[in-house]
Parts: C-alpha cells; structure tokens; sequence
C-alpha cells in the first residue's frame, strides 16, 4: 500500500478515486506519566513520554486509515493529512485521513535519462536472472 502526502504517488498513474478513508483514535495521558512529565517541564526539555504517547497515536490512526483503503480494493492512499484535537481534558484524538486510489496496472515510471529500450532490457535481464 503507498500511502502519500501528495496528490499522486510518484511514477503512477491514478486510474480510479474511491473516496476518503480515515483511521482515528483516542489516546489519554495516565497519572503516573503526568507526575513524570511535569517534573521534566519544571526542568525544560523534551517531554518524551507524550512524544512517545502522540507517535504510537499516530501509528494507530495510520494503521487503521490503511485498514479502511485496503477493505475498499485501494493501492494507495493520496493527500494524507493528519489532525489533532483535545477531546476532553487530557485526551486527544488523532485522525489520519486521505484519498483511496487505485493505481493503473504497469504504469511505473521510466527513470530520468533512460529510455523506453533501457527499461526493456533490463525487465528482461531482471526476468532471467
């Protein structure tokens, strides 16, 4: 599954839009995180225990928006995006979001400076090999 920011996947063409796909979740901080977290804000840095809570939140949103693409037959999602919002105190939601695609069959890129007899040879050679 490619999944992108852009609005295409590079060296592909789109040949179908299925539509928008999301994935969500609801993560909240615990009591023993908080009293951690706040003795490292009274010191300064990086407080890694929420980098580490939004990172996994994140992955799941992610996990569950590819989930969603793969059951609609998708190849691809395009135009990911990521938004946060407080749900309640100490509770955020996290929704990856973006556009089902299907990719045209066969239609991977010629790279820059090669031409359509250099792809060809080295299909064949990569199909013998």
């Amino acid at each position: 599954m490619y999944v992108s920011t852009t609005e295409t996947v590079a060296g592909r063409t789109i040949a179908e839009t299925l539509g928008l796909v999301r994935g969500n979740t609801v993560r909240a901080r615990n009591v023993g995180r908080d009293i951690t977290q706040g003795l490292r804000n009274i010191t300064g840095g990086e407080l890694k225990g929420y980098t580490t809570l939004m990172s996994d939140a994140r992955e799941e949103a992610l996990d569950r928006m590819v989930a969603e693409a793969e059951a609609m037959g998708a190849d691809a999602v395009v135009e990911v995006r990521f938004v946060t919002a407080e749900v309640t105190q100490g509770a955020a939601e996290i929704l990856a979001y973006g556009t089902a695609v299907r990719l045209a069959p066969g239609a991977e890129a010629t790279p820059a400076g090669a031409t359509a007899e250099d792809e060809a040879d080295a299909t064949t050679t990569t199909a013998g090999a």
